[in-house]
This record gives structure tokens, C-alpha cells and sequence, in this order.
């Protein structure tokens, strides 16, 4: 299974976890677990996904979430679990 971490952070809009479920479903990536808060007007989500069914390279795909971020006004940013976890080792 090939694990990836989606965080979205900016200020909220109507929209922003649809476009983006919608975004990962076209494209047979599973939303394994989600998390989502809302502080004063500021969007932050935290999304665990599986990307072993996806249907473009990598690459490609954290480019489009990117590109989708800067359309409704947020920052995506998408890694690889592995890389993910040891960039927050304490």
C-alpha cells in the first residue's frame, strides 16, 4: 500500500474539501483517514491516502493538487508517508 499525507491550509471557502475528495475519487485515490479544523476564518486539513490504484504517476498527481490549491485559494501540499514521517521525527 503506498501511503500519502495531503495537508490543505488557507482561508476558508465553501468548497475546499469537495473539490478536493472530488479531485482524489476521479482518480482512484483512497481517503483512508481525514481530519479538518476551522480557527478563526482559516481553513487546515490533514488527509491520509492510499495511492496504490491511482491513476497518474505521482508526480503528476502532486502537481494537479497543487495547481487545484492555488484555484480555490489554498496551499496542497502532497507527500510520501515515509518521507513525510521522517521530516517530522522529533
Amino acid at each position: 500500500m503506498k501511503k500519502s499525507i495531503i495537508t490543505v491550509v488557507g482561508k476558508d471557502t465553501v468548497g475546499i474539501i469537495a473539490r478536493v475528495c472530488t479531485y482524489l475519487a476521479q482518480n482512484q485515490v483512497n481517503v483512508e483517514d481525514i481530519s479538518q479544523t476551522i480557527v478563526q476564518g482559516y481553513f487546515n486539513m490533514m488527509m491520509i491516502v492510499d495511492t496504490d490504484a491511482c491513476s497518474k504517476p505521482y508526480a503528476e498527481m502532486v502537481t494537479d493538487l497543487e495547481h487545484l490549491g492555488d484555484e480555490i485559494g489554498v496551499k496542497i501540499r502532497c507527500q510520501r508517508e515515509d518521507i513525510f514521517t521522517k521530516m517530522h521525527r522529533i
